[in-house]
């Protein structure tokens, strides 16, 4: 630790700063001085141990501070799961610099809108992204300077962009000498701007710290854990959720490039992984895939889903055949993101919630008005505790209507049952209103995968001269199924209120999805806008 005034402030303010701060780089340096020989990350063929990766991660931020990058500066990340996305990210916080990691699903346009909106002085880019970005750097002129890291392309001597080894060479591996304060940002994570322009997400190391431990809590990490990571570093929930809090734990993170159901099979039993972070979907073709039954995943404690609950044949199926425990997560970017788990011993008893609090985080249930409402009233989830973000980058309008009423308003309607658990039923603006009638898209969805012909389902409004909006629903066939719409009609009509029904069935050969496999509701009302015209 430097004894000289650095950037503005006394030996005594960063002496006091350093004993007492949030930061989430401290994550690796304390792991790295509890156990510097435990392994910490594996990247292929690739594997660092904490103290390994705490000394690349001070390399990078002694490089970038030698460049004069300094507390609040912005740095965008453009990369896969690889392990130069974890040492620029952890090299970041440690400097105080807001890591702005870039959504590799984004078209050129938002990808130039958030490297502005964010101000970005550098990017940092894997070699097999730099084509895919130049478009974006052409339109965002306040980006002064590209790092080039290794990625799973051929390296390219582009003019005026610095190799990320290159950078490195030289930097001591001492810990930086920075100031920064628990409230300081550590991320600006972007919204996908399905509706409107991406938001960033200011999301603070005190939230995300504080997060971590949640994690580290409710999903019970440890040391002895191995930890696949298969979805995109670049989102909140395998950063957050798993990335930090694995670190915190003193596990180790096995870095994947994607899902390929082969290949995590195969992760599972050649490493030894002890817990995976999959979606519904993914989990459907790993039951399909005929290796599940010679592979040994005997060492799998626990399987965590997000985005959705998991059909109630295929969550049975998965536990029998995994023989681990199952955990839900729900939340949303703005908690950083964890607001609830649904925890292994509700998986079956109380299918379809979305369950309890984690530690750190209050919910309620809250009207329009802003009056907190009784167990069993649906109304707006809402949400109080440290994860929650600091607000939009440069939106006061947005932040006031997130925080209004003294809550974190999350978009969502839900209810809380007798026993204390939470039921998602559906974001607000999908509650479909249809002939005086408001209906949970999500109610509607369940009652449809109780169809076996059905292999995947969403339901929208579009707009409707007598109706309002019709209820429909867009169906992908099972695989080997065909759907006839009047016969799927005929047998929701079993299982679901009169108002409640379809109008239509609308088949599909695949859904339209995010990055990070959400399916884009906005996308099919505008591809279905007119399905009604002349009715």
């Amino acid at each position: 630790m430097a004894t000289t005034e650095v950037h503005g402030h006394s030996t005594l303010e960063l002496q006091r700063n350093v004993i007492r701060r949030v930061n989430v780089g401290d994550i690796v340096t304390r792991s790295a001085a509890r156990a510097p020989g435990d392994p910490a990350v594996v990247d292929g063929d690739r594997r660092m141990s904490y103290g390994q990766l705490n000394a690349a991660v001070n390399r990078l931020a002694n490089a970038l501070s030698a460049r004069r990058y300094r507390r609040g500066d912005a740095l965008a990340l453009v990369s896969g799961n690889s392990l130069e996305f974890l040492q620029t990210y952890y090299a970041c916080a440690k400097l105080g610099v807001v890591c702005v990691p870039i959504n590799l699903g984004w078209q050129p346009a938002e990808v130039s809108y958030v490297l502005e909106h964010s101000r970005a002085r550098g990017v940092v880019v894997e070699t097999q992204l730099a084509d895919w970005l130049a478009p974006s750097l052409a339109d965002a002129p306040g980006v002064r300077e590209v790092f080039l890291a290794r990625g799973t392309g051929v390296p390219d001597a582009r003019a005026g962009w610095t190799p990320l080894d290159e950078l490195v060479s030289g930097a001591p591996a001492d810990e930086p000498a920075c100031f920064v304060e628990d409230r300081d940002p550590l991320t600006y994570l972007y919204t996908s701007g399905t509706t409107a322009a991406p938001k960033g997400v200011v999301g603070s190391h005190l939230a995300i710290y504080l997060e971590s431990t949640s994690a580290v809590m409710d999903l019970r990490f440890g040391p002895e854990d191995r930890v696949a990571a298969l979805l995109p570093l670049f989102h909140t929930a395998q950063l957050n959720c798993f990335a930090t809090p694995v670190a915190l734990a003193g596990g180790a993170l096995d870095v994947m490039r994607g899902f390929d159901a082969a290949a995590l099979l195969e992760r599972i039993e050649a490493e030894r992984l002890t817990v995976i972070f999959a979606l519904p979907m993914m989990y459907r073709e790993l039951l399909e895939h005929p290796d599940l039954e010679r592979r040994d995943l005997s060492s799998l404690r626990l399987a965590v889903y997000a985005m959705a609950p998991m059909p109630d044949a295929d969550l049975r199926r998965a536990i029998e055949a995994f023989g681990c425990d199952f955990a839900l997560l729900f939340g949303q970017t703005e908690m950083s993101p964890i607001a609830t788990v649904f925890r292994p011993e509700h998986q079956l008893t109380h299918t379809g919630a979305v369950g309890t609090p984690t530690r750190n985080v209050q919910v309620a249930i809250m009207d329009d008005d802003g009056m907190l409402l009784p167990q069993g009233s649906s109304g707006e989830i809402v949400y109080r505790g440290p994860h929650a973000l600091e607000g939009y980058l440069r939106d006061e309008a947005a932040s006031a209507r997130a925080f209004e009423h003294g809550w974190l308003h999350s978009g969502d309607v839900g209810h809380f049952d007798a026993d204390g658990i939470l039921w998602f039923e559906d974001r607000k603006k999908d509650v479909i209103k249809t002939g005086g009638e408001n209906v949970a898209s999500i109610e509607v969805e369940k009652a449809l995968y109780a169809d076996p012909r059905i292999g995947e389902v969403v339901v929208i409004g579009l707009p409707h001269p007598r109706w309002t909006e019709a209820i429909t629903a867009v169906a992908v066939p099972a695989p080997g199924a065909a759907l006839d719409e009047r016969q799927v009609l005929a047998d929701a009509r079993e299982r679901l209120s009169s108002f409640k029904i379809p109008k239509a069935i609308i088949v599909t050969d695949q859904l339209p999805r995010t990055s990070t496999g959400k399916v884009q509701k906005n996308v099919l009302r505008e591809r279905y806008a007119g399905h009604y015209q002349g009715s």
